[in-house]
């Protein structure tokens, strides 16, 4: 399976958040996987993702960043759910140094993965490319467990 950077489809919800100086990112692969099916995977860290993550959590504790997510009804790992349709879900929050959300969408057989961020300063913008490594490869690997999954 053959993950691929494409631009944000053009009936994603985030268009309307984009502003320029936001940062976007997307990437999809083929499969008929339903968003939410498509996006439990994706949460669905490996055991390396899990400890980049513990990683993350100790580094950034004296910052008082967030690292599970506010309280919500439905979420998606440490991810409250915004919006959800037929073709899209979507998922996120504001913290003080970044505001971010994720996409999945599944349009004719394409399930693509967007992250959206809006930096508030200069630690969102330090933080959002120290972590730009590991969010590719996660993104990257997400997607691929993606596609090798049978939808439910």
């Amino acid at each position: 399976m053959s993950v691929a950077a494409i631009p944000l489809p053009p009936d994603s919800a985030l268009h309307a958040r984009r502003v320029p100086g936001d940062f976007l990112d997307c990437y999809a692969v083929p499969s008929p996987c339903p968003p939410r099916r498509a996006a439990e995977i994706i949460t669905d860290f490996p055991a390396w993702a899990r400890a980049l993550l513990l990683l993350r959590r100790i580094v950034t504790l004296p910052f008082g960043l967030d690292n599970d997510g506010p309280s919500a009804a439905d979420k998606l790992g440490p991810f409250p759910v915004e919006e959800e349709s037929d073709a899209e879900i979507i998922a996120g929050f504001n913290d003080k140094h970044l505001n971010f959300r994720v996409s999945v969408m599944q349009v004719e057989g394409v399930v693509s993965l967007a992250t959206w961020v809006e930096p508030h300063n200069w630690g969102g913008r330090l933080y959002l490319a120290a972590i730009m490594p590991f969010h590719i490869a996660i993104a990257r690997n997400a997607l691929n467990r993606v596609a090798a999954a049978a939808p439910v």
